[in-house]
């Protein structure tokens, strides 16, 4: 899953020139010049097993992605917020359904076009490598939270990991934007919507989240949460990609 992409593709030949800076190269760069397409909310980008042909970058909103199982269960894979990449990391077909859960915008760019780029752009492959390894860590991240913690630990660790993906506000108290449900939180963490919304009130009682509106939370106590979740420190939340900075649009 978290093979490299960058091969040189056999049409390589075919596709029209592509100008990369040769100096302050970003993932930016690949994407300023294409077409912002949008997702209404339930709409999806495309459907576990299609083939994979582009690779996204979000500028607006935020996507669920979720595989359906033999028994009917869904499993939550991940969530992507604005400034992200999506499907970098992708080989043959999508092993999952992306599907917005706000309005979305966002640029595609075609894998046999990045191929192409790749080639004699070693700046370009570091990024793109340093993407994908940022995945693979994350990823395993993720194994440990499912297969370590508990359910307090995992929905703290769910509110840190957000609050440093969403580019919130870091003034304290920070205020985080939620767009998913909380069964989509609870499909996620491997636990129960009874379960999430139980800790969920714990955590408000104790004061360290207080409600504020539909989608928005008020963490109140970052440093408590950041112990129950673990790994992360505030190192962490000063050094998310500026990209993510940028304001994501939820439904009202």
């Amino acid at each position: 899953m978290y093979a490299s992409h960058l091969v040189l593709s056999a049409d390589r030949a075919t596709l029209p020139p592509f100008d990369l800076p040769s100096e302050a190269m970003t993932l930016d760069c690949l994407f300023a010049h294409q077409p912002m397409d949008k997702l209404a909310v339930g709409e999806a980008l495309f459907w576990e097993g299609d083939m994979v042909s582009n690779i996204f970058q979000m500028a607006e909103g935020c996507l669920r992605l979720y595989r359906i199982l033999p028994d009917g269960r869904r499993a939550i894979m991940g969530f992507v917020f604005a400034g992200e990449l999506l499907g970098l990391s992708c080989q043959g077909t999508y092993r999952y359904t992306a599907e917005a859960i706000t309005p979305v915008r966002l640029r595609r760019l075609s894998r046999a076009r990045l191929n192409a780029m790749g080639e004699g752009a070693e700046q370009l492959r570091a990024l793109l490598m340093t993407r994908i390894f940022e995945e693979m860590s994350a990823a395993q991240q993720h194994i440990v939270v499912l297969g370590q913690l508990g359910a307090e630990e995992r929905v703290a660790h769910f509110l840190v990991s957000a609050t440093c993906r969403t580019g919130a506000n870091l003034k304290r108290p920070v205020v985080v934007e939620l767009p998913m449900t909380r069964q989509d939180i609870a499909d996620y963490l491997g636990l129960t919507v009874e379960t999430v919304c139980r800790v969920l009130s714990k955590f408000k009682r104790d004061g360290l989240i207080a409600p504020e509106g539909r989608h928005m939370l008020v963490l109140r106590r970052m440093s408590s949460l950041q112990d129950l979740a673990g790994e992360v420190d505030d190192r962490a939340l000063s050094e998310r990609p500026t990209a993510v900075q940028r304001p994501a649009v939820w439904p009202n």
